[in-house]
């Protein structure tokens, strides 16, 4: 044990003073016994305010290769962060003290990471093989939690909230610094922001049995957990994140993010889809806006409108073009066909002022709409053509 380890287990405690020595020791005998290579145990103390630190003190000179961190803030995200950022070991790891999941899965959970096979690993209680204990509260929230998560940001991982994880030293170096919960949304904000950068998740069923003494605020929990993915999901559609310079500090590639079709039919079925609603809410506006500025300034004021939104949202959701690079371009080139769709639906205004000009706005607004529709064939070659050049840009960049 006198080596530098090769791996760190991270056990994150607040309060625990009557659970960590068993757990401790149980561990620590599991992994001598199981695991060839050197090994740490690290004891993050959460600003416990029972004997905890006393425990882990007396466990660090009881068995060797434990050692005791204490922080002055409460946190589990805060705490994995800083000791897994300092810590020497080339795979780090942690786990809930009270072991709820079974050991017979670590060595599995770093396996992949210690041949450089994976990036991450988590356990997982909804995975296939998965053998989990728990009453139906905590599986239907859990269950809806990562249906959310695959709502929202397009998560493909099956468990976020397991407490059984593990990521290479020198990944967490250069992925953590971006993670700022510093409570229970730490695992999920992880996983994701490291799914976006493309790397490597590997998942472990494990056999799992709820802690009937576990003190976490669920609702608490809950509230905090849905602020945390409504904060990530604005900072990856702002393009806040500097995915880029981590893809490229970790030799990876961009991701292709689920359900973002690369071929023409599924891109203009979503095209499609965005339409509709542009076209819906161009009528709306187009009603609204007549009687104040008149057919020719409606028309124009509505499409405007709703082109800038247009563009943003095929932008994203129908060629998966994200980030904040190229985004000005993008709208401009955007815009310029937006200039062809208003000439297209201008020039129809001009035809029907000719040849009815006592049609009324219900006539007007059919005629436009069909005129939208003639031009929606030219919008979405002129879009492909635009976003196409962009992913490509970026492919050759590589």
């Amino acid at each position: 044990m006198s080596d530098a380890p090769v791996l760190d287990v991270v056990v994150p405690v607040y309060n625990e003073e009557h659970t960590l020595g068993a757990s401790v020791h149980r561990l620590h005998e599991h992994l001598r016994q199981t695991f060839p290579y050197p090994f740490r145990i690290t004891v993050a103390d959460n600003a416990s305010t029972d004997t905890t630190p006393l425990v882990a003190a007396e466990l660090t000179r009881q068995l060797p290769g434990v050692v005791l961190v204490q922080l002055e803030q409460k946190g589990r995200g805060r705490a994995l962060k800083q000791v897994w950022l300092a810590s020497p070991a080339p795979v780090l790891a942690y786990m809930d003290v009270d072991l709820s999941t079974d050991l017979k899965a670590l060595h599995p959970l770093v396996a992949p990471l210690l041949s450089g096979h994976s990036d991450l690993a988590i356990g997982t209680r909804l995975g296939r093989g998965a053998n989990v204990v728990r009453g139906p509260k905590r599986e239907v929230i859990s269950r809806c939690y990562n249906v959310i998560l695959r709502g929202t940001l397009r998560a493909r991982f099956s468990d976020a909230q397991c407490g059984f994880k593990a990521i290479r030293g020198d990944v967490a170096r250069v992925v953590l610094p971006l993670v700022e919960d510093p409570t229970w949304f730490f695992d999920t904000e992880l996983l994701v922001i490291a799914e976006r950068c493309g790397l490597r998740i590997h998942e472990v069923p494990v056999d799992w049995w709820d802690d009937p003494d576990s003190r976490v605020d669920i609702v608490d929990t809950v509230k905090k957990d849905l602020k945390g993915v409504l904060r990530v999901g604005r900072a990856l559609g702002r393009g806040a994140l500097p995915l880029d310079e981590v893809r490229r500090a970790l030799g990876r590639e961009e991701p292709q993010l689920a359900g973002v079709p690369r071929n023409m039919v599924g891109q203009l079925a979503r095209f499609a889809a965005v339409g509709v609603a542009s076209t819906v809410a161009y009528a709306i506006l187009y009603l609204l806006l007549h009687p104040v500025i008149g057919a020719q300034g409606a028309n124009f004021a509505a499409l405007l409108i709703t082109a800038v939104g247009n563009i943003a949202a095929n932008r994203s959701f129908t060629f998966g073009v994200r980030g904040r690079e190229g985004a000005a371009r993008h709208h401009l080139q955007g815009l310029v066909v937006f200039l062809l769709t208003w000439a297209l639906t201008s020039g129809s205004l001009t035809a029907l002022a000719a040849f009815a000009p006592d049609a009324g706005r219900g006539i007007q607004l059919a005629v436009l709409v069909v005129a939208n529709l003639v031009a929606t064939i030219t919008r979405f070659l002129g879009l492909r053509l635009i976003f196409r050049a962009a992913t490509t840009d970026k492919d050759g960049a590589r």
